[in-house]
């Protein structure tokens, strides 16, 4: 049995989610936050039988896409709030960090 641990955009849950239970995976979701754009973003815990472990990241692949979003930053030494104005970066976001780990034990009660 594996344990995928799943972090994607918050955008991209209610796809995820709905995908994952068409497919009869069971989930936990656990709400983070990133640390780079500081966005929401969904943790997904999924435990799965090694048959089925690439079944299982071709539906999060299917559900979770990259996109390119704008983003502005404050140097911290910019000085006082108004005088700068930073121009906006693009950015990509999206997508998901999938880590696959092996449970050796399993037990629901």
């Amino acid at each position: 049995m594996k344990l995928v641990i799943t972090i994607i955009h918050d955008r991209d849950k209610q796809k995820t989610s709905e995908a994952l239970l068409k497919s009869n995976f069971k989930f936990t979701k656990l709400a983070s936050t990133g640390g780079f754009l500081r966005e929401g973003n969904v943790t997904f815990l999924i435990g799965v039988e090694e048959s089925r472990l690439e079944e299982v990241i071709d539906v999060i692949r299917d559900s979770c896409k990259t996109r390119d979003q704008y983003a502005t930053f404050i140097p911290p030494d910019a000085g006082v709030a108004g005088v700068f104005i930073p121009n906006p970066v693009k950015v990509v976001v999206g997508g998901a960090m999938i880590f696959v780990v092996d449970v050796e034990r399993c037990e629901r009660v």
